[in-house]
């Protein structure tokens, strides 16, 4: 899988910077890569996989899948493969064009999920304190966060 790249839209590259590179030096991702797997199944969770227009980011510049596979995501990519496609042949590592495929899901459902996030962290200034509020409210939807109430300062 040499030689393919995972390209990010250019609307969402700032978002993915901000997620990997902080003033502060706690970022809540360590690469791009681990911010677009993030992306990807958030994107897949929430069934939001949102195509790729022709205005990809140069910055960051489209990530190498060897980054990817270095650090354990390719299993995860055709997992989300497989599950999109519902196509076995999809999974095939000798087959260019499953290959092709294989990037062209990881790359919508993680613009999904970019957008998910864009929506979600709009406004916010520390992103990496909200984000694990986000995942506890997604992973229990009933129990809605108590109510501020001043009067209790009276």
């Amino acid at each position: 899988m040499a030689g393919y790249r995972i390209r990010l839209a250019k609307d969402k590259g700032e978002l993915v910077k901000r997620l990997v590179e902080s003033d502060e030096d706690n970022a809540p991702f360590e690469t791009y890569a681990d911010a677009v797997m993030f992306a990807a199944s958030l994107g897949y969770q929430r069934n939001q996989a949102v195509p790729l227009d022709d205005t990809i980011a140069k910055e960051p510049a489209p990530i190498a899948w060897e980054i990817f596979r270095s650090r354990g995501y390719d299993r995860a990519i055709r997992l989300l493969a497989i599950a999109k496609t519902e196509d076995v042949n999809v999974l095939s590592l000798s087959s260019p064009e499953a290959i092709a495929k294989q990037v062209h899901i990881l790359e919508e459902y993680a613009n999904g999920g970019l957008q998910i996030l864009q929506d979600e962290l709009r406004g916010i200034v520390d992103i990496t304190h909200h984000l694990p509020l986000m995942l506890l409210k997604q992973q229990h939807p009933q129990e809605s966060p108590p109510e501020f109430d001043l009067r209790q300062f009276l």
